[in-house]
């Protein structure tokens, strides 16, 4: 053994997978599933009767991050990929002109690595919002390596 000191590089993830498998008939309407590798929420479950190949039909699904619908229609029995989705609060402190937001993270340092939504109406009251110096939280959902602002909270003036 020796007297010297490791040092280790420490990444943001433990390498755990962006996605773990759940069976097709458990996810539920406001859940969360892959569809075309795009992580989705689910918005309609529609189980039709079993076939000739016995397996029930399911699936209806919003782009969490473009709004685009998506459909997919998998045996009930089978598995599919359900995403890691979080949803982190921050505080805004700054919009610059090239389109990216400063945010102050919990434990004080900034994050400015995250562009403005391209939802005109959420787009529309941050940018106001700040423009009046209200104090405004902004929340971001992440899943599979991606990143976007999709609500805000007003938390009074400055």
């Amino acid at each position: 053994m020796s007297d010297e000191e490791h040092q280790f590089e420490s990444k943001a993830d433990a390498g755990a997978s962006k996605t773990y498998p759940q069976q097709a008939g458990t996810i539920r309407k406001n859940g969360y599933i892959v569809i075309k590798g795009r992580p989705c929420k689910v918005v309609e479950v529609s189980t039709s009767k079993t076939g000739k190949h016995g397996h029930a039909k399911c699936h209806f699904a919003i782009d969490i991050f473009t709004g685009k619908k998506l459909e997919d229609i998998v045996p009930s029995s089978h598995n599919c990929d359900v995403p890691h989705v979080n949803r982190t609060d921050y505080q805004l402190i700054d919009i610059s002109e090239d389109g990216f937001v400063s945010l102050l993270t919990d434990n004080g340092n900034t994050k400015d690595d995250l562009r403005l939504p391209t939802d005109d109406n959420l787009l529309s009251q941050i940018k106001d919002g700040f423009a009046e110096g209200k104090d405004l939280v902004v929340s971001v959902m992440s899943a599979m390596g991606e990143e976007q602002i999709n609500a805000l909270k007003d938390i009074g003036p400055k």
